[in-house]
Formats: C-alpha cells, structure tokens, sequence
C-alpha cells in the first residue's frame, strides 16, 4: 500500500466534508450551531480531528463511518 502524508489525509478528509456539508446546504456557521464543531479549520485541511469527532459529523450528516470513508480514500 503506497504512504500517504498527514497532509494529503487531511485535504481528502476536508473535501469530503465540505461536499456533504454543501449536500445538505448548510453553512459552516449552521454546522457548528447544530453540532459545536467549528468545522472551518477542518475544511480547510488545517485541523487533525478524533474519531469521536469524526463519528458525530458522520451523525449529523446521516451517514455511516463506512459511508463516509468510501469515497477518496482507496
């Protein structure tokens, strides 16, 4: 399996978070309202987060973590 560095992990984490929260066309603002994550950072590839963090984005989208991982990350 070819290495891939933090960085790159972190802009393919960021687009596809962007790209559901565009789905479901709610501002970033909206997000952090409704979840108490400010997810600008994270958007911008800037942001490490946890899983935790991860799982309730997951929630607040309506999709699984396997969902979530099945697109940009082969």
């Amino acid at each position: 399996m070819e290495e891939i560095d933090k960085k790159e992990l972190l802009n393919i984490l960021a687009k596809r978070i962007k790209e559901l929260r565009s789905k479901k066309d709610v501002t970033q603002e909206d997000a952090l309202n409704d979840t108490g994550i400010h997810f600008g950072r994270i958007e911008q590839g800037k942001r490490d987060i946890s899983f935790s963090t991860l799982f309730k984005i997951c929630q607040y989208f309506e999709i699984s973590p396997k969902d979530f991982f099945t697109k940009d990350f082969d």
